[in-house]
């Protein structure tokens, strides 16, 4: 069973870059697929990206492509979400989240605690 922690998280202006980490132990990373999700106060979580078990393949959701890019490595154990051009629509609580096989933009078992990202405008 994996657990994952997430660090990165802080305080930023509009426009500015962030790279959010996660690092995994109890587990075997590179058979799993990560992902990161977000949630906003008073709404609910939402997918944001996903990278397959070799690093290989992502996904992102609309309101973050071409902006954000996940990566992993797996000799480290640890998922980035590297974020650039942010937004106040960006700002959220930012989660890590691990499954078993394919890379999806649901149905992950394992989750991190969140990290707080804070853009002001």
């Amino acid at each position: 069973q994996v657990q994952l922690v997430e660090s990165g998280g802080g305080l930023v202006q509009a426009g500015d870059s962030l790279r959010l980490s996660c690092s995994a132990s109890g587990g075997t990373f590179s058979s799993y697929a990560m992902g990161w999700f977000r949630q906003a106060p008073g709404k609910e979580r939402e997918f944001v990206a996903t990278i397959n078990m070799s690093g290989s393949n992502t996904y992102y959701a609309d309101s973050v492509k071409g902006r954000f890019t996940i990566s992993r490595v797996n000799a480290k154990n640890t998922v980035y979400l590297q974020m650039n051009s942010l937004k106040p629509e960006d700002m959220a609580v930012y989660y890590c989240a691990a499954r078993e096989g394919l890379m999806a933009t649901r149905g992950y078992n394992y989750w991190g605690q969140g990290t707080q990202v804070t853009v002001s405008s």
